[in-house]
């Protein structure tokens, strides 16, 4: 009966093998796109970023005068005076006036340190003197202000301890105060030749009557 049918009528009543395989070819596409598809689209695992460790502080940079004295930074100096425990004392290097107050027990109370320059850095080898003025001239009670017996200490003298010295009057006395305040401190014995009035004459006379 089919094949009494017009051609055209078996075409579109009847289904050819390669139609049927066309056909299985889309759906197995189909089915692997909505498999691929229904993966890609699971959960995935998320792993957590890595914790930075905070940044080390940045060192601060050294003091000054911190890196004189001895073996590991450290100074020595000799705090005497009105102290509670005077005596030789090791310090950090860069350390000041005050902390070696501190470290000799701290100044007796009542003791006058008009002139002592706290703040001042230390280095390695000085004496701080507190409250201790310059001894008595031998022979007693004379007319006062000239330095004692021993070198007078550039540190701790006071104007009028300055002014008997040989050819330092008032003014200089002054302008020596005035440089040790500005400067905070002698260094060095030198250092008297920056101070406005002092010649290499005048200083080779003084260089043996004064000390730190």
């Amino acid at each position: 009966m089919r094949e009494r049918l017009p051609v055209w009528v078996q075409a579109r009543c009847g289904v050819e093998p390669r139609a049927v395989a066309a056909v299985g070819v889309v759906l197995a596409l189909a089915v692997g796109f909505a498999a691929q598809q229904y993966w890609s689209a699971r959960p995935q695992p998320v792993t957590a970023p890595a914790v930075l460790a905070p940044a080390p502080p940045a060192t601060p940079p050294p003091v000054a005068g911190a890196g004189r004295g001895g073996p590991g930074g450290r100074i020595v100096v000799d705090v005497g005076g009105k102290v509670r425990e005077p005596g030789v004392l090791r310090l950090p290097g860069g350390s000041r006036v005050e902390d070696a107050l501190a470290a000799a027990g701290g100044v007796r109370p009542g003791t006058d340190t008009t002139g002592l320059n706290r703040a001042r850095v230390l280095v390695d080898g000085e004496q701080v003197l507190v409250g201790v003025g310059a001894p008595p001239a031998p022979g007693g009670g004379g007319s006062g202000g000239g330095p004692g017996p021993g070198p007078l200490s550039l540190g701790s003298a006071t104007a009028e301890q300055l002014d008997g010295l040989p050819g330092v009057g008032p003014v200089l006395a002054r302008h020596i105060v005035e440089f040790r305040t500005a400067r905070g401190g002698f260094r060095t014995v030198e250092d008297l030749r920056q101070v406005d009035g002092i010649g290499e004459r005048r200083f080779a006379e003084l260089r043996k009557l004064v000390r730190l």
